[in-house]
């Protein structure tokens, strides 16, 4: 019999004095529990992803200390840890395995993720060998992250001897990416008829977040293990004669859960791990900011985040009204700051210039700028990190003002269409009451002139969201979409607006990515670009 314990745990890049210790605490737990091994995440060491680190030869070298020092230590179990290798002037993504404070054997990576969020051919030569390591007198093979993704490395691994496959890695979290890790890692089992343990990072890096997720599936290809999502976890597999089982098996989240659970985690670990002091958010009475608002507190707690409200002359009562409201909800600092003077002196600053000119969106983003000027004074002083509100529908069309709602360090729900914000919204408050219904029944405006809407300027946002689903996720051409079903003059409104706001894009902070497609590192289109879309 083997016992594996699963590691899900949150590593911290660039952290290797941190994430050795993480990694021996997680060690002795499973040595508590009876485990004979000890499985970790790919990469663990040092963290996913650490980017460019893995060009300095130093970071390879302090890597190498590190996993010395973890072997040196680790007393009375197994360890199959990741870490990225330099082996005689090749670099790999590697994991070793450690035994008895000796390190036992080594697998490389052999499938290089060069696609969406990844770009491992940029650092990384491929392995071509299989590794079957025989841990309490099982045959045990390795396999990382992407070896899974096709055919061949769990292949490899199995016409080598192995009788159960370990899986290290670090996947990021979309909507709907447990469904997909399932069924690449049961085609896997099909072929080789061996059952499988998928042990998966947690915890957020920039616009990235690892929803933890572990499972295991048996020779059959019938789940026997899965661990919450979001937490660090540790499970426990037993493996007795080609059969597996675990005590452990977590509930699914619903699409909602799901979402919040990683902008929550996102918001948390990138001021947590940056070392800001807490967060500072422009609330407007609206939607967007009012849902950031909740991320905040639930990812930091009520005490770190202040909140500032900047009502202008266009301000409706009824915003101010419930933005009191939620913040007697939450319990959050709370300050009101009108911006009317500072609208004034602009327009005084600005009349000579202006003279005979209409008013338009120009005064519209002198409010906007006006609150960004506030808000990013206030994190200079405080210490503390402004979280912009502005969501994917928005930034898909450049319905944002640069240096005005775009100002600040992280964009929370960057990659949350508007239509998600709404159900987001309500989920929120089944957990607790935290949005007044007004907030959530009220038409969108961004209140920057009278009367105004965001339909004023846009198509509803079912049909905005669906063309820029289709469009920047799906690849589809304006053509294809129209056949689709959607009107023709918002598709081509829609794919127009968001061609010519790539360079808002370019300039806006890091965010959460939660879609299959962000607009972050897996979005690189050209700024300059007169290509001319099928119609």
């Amino acid at each position: 019999m083997l016992r594996i314990a699963v590691a899900q745990f949150n590593a911290t890049v660039g952290d290797l004095t941190g994430n050795v210790e993480r990694i021996l605490q997680c060690a002795a737990e499973a040595k508590a529990g009876g485990a004979h091994v000890l499985l970790t995440p790919e990469l663990a060491l040092c963290g996913y992803p650490p980017e460019d680190l893995l060009l300095r030869p130093d970071f390879y070298r302090a890597c190498a200390r590190a996993l010395d020092d973890l072997a040196a230590r680790a007393e009375g179990i197994a360890l199959i840890v990741g870490h990225p290798e330099e082996h005689q002037g090749h670099c790999y993504n590697a994991a070793t395995v450690i035994e008895n404070g000796q390190k036992k054997a080594v697998y490389r990576k052999i499938r290089l993720p060069n696609y969406e969020v990844f770009d491992e051919k940029r650092y990384f030569e491929s392995g071509t060998d299989a590794c079957v390591v025989t841990l309490n007198g099982v045959r045990c093979g390795i396999n990382i992250c992407a070896d899974v993704w096709e055919a061949g490395a769990a292949e490899l691994a199995h016409e080598a001897g192995a009788e159960i496959l370990l899986v290290l890695n670090a996947s990021p979290c979309h909507l709907g990416k447990t469904r997909e890790r399932v069924r690449v890692l049961a085609d896997r089992i099909a072929a080789t008829g061996i059952p499988a343990i998928y042990c998966n990072l947690v915890g957020g890096q920039d616009e990235l977040v690892f929803d933890g997720d572990s499972f295991a599936l048996d020779a059959r290809q019938n789940l026997r293990m899965r661990l919450p999502k979001f937490v660090e976890a540790l499970g426990f597999v037993d493996f007795v004669a080609g059969e597996i089982s675990s005590d452990s098996l977590a509930d699914e989240l619903s699409q909602e859960a799901e979402a919040y659970g990683a902008l929550v985690l996102g918001v948390r670990d990138y001021i947590g791990k940056s070392g800001f002091k807490g967060a500072l958010i422009g609330l407007s009475g609206g939607i967007d900011s009012a849902l950031t608002l909740c991320v905040a507190v639930d990812a930091l707690g009520a005490d770190k985040v202040h909140a500032v409200m900047m009502p202008s002359p266009y301000t409706a009562q009824m915003s101010l009204d419930d933005s009191r409201e939620m913040i007697r909800l939450l319990g959050v600092k709370y300050d009101e700051i009108a911006i009317a003077p500072a609208m004034a002196t602009y327009a005084t600053m600005l009349d000579p210039l202006f003279a005979g000119l209409p008013a338009d969106t120009t005064e519209e983003n002198i409010q906007a700028r006006i609150r960004g000027n506030i808000l990013m004074a206030l994190s200079n002083k405080t210490g503390k990190l402004v979280l912009t509100t502005g969501n994917k529908s928005e930034m898909a069309v450049g319905y944002c003002t640069l240096y005005g709602d775009m100002a600040g360090g992280f964009a929370v729900i960057k990659d949350v269409y508007k239509t998600l914000v709404y159900r987001l919204s309500h989920y929120r408050n089944t957990l607790a009451p935290a949005i007044p219904e007004n907030i959530i029944i009220r038409p969108p405006s961004a209140e920057l002139k009278p009367d105004q809407t965001d339909q004023d300027s846009l198509p509803p946002y079912e049909i905005l969201d669906a063309i820029v689903q289709a469009y920047m996720e799906e690849d589809r051409s304006p053509r294809e979409i129209i056949a689709a079903g959607l009107p023709e003059a918002d598709v081509r409104r829609v794919v127009r607006l968001l061609r010519i706001a790539e360079y808002k894009r370019r300039q806006s902070p890091v965010g959460i990515r939660i879609t299959s497609r962000g607009f972050g590192k897996d979005w690189r289109y050209p700024i300059t670009n007169r290509y001319v879309d099928e119609y």
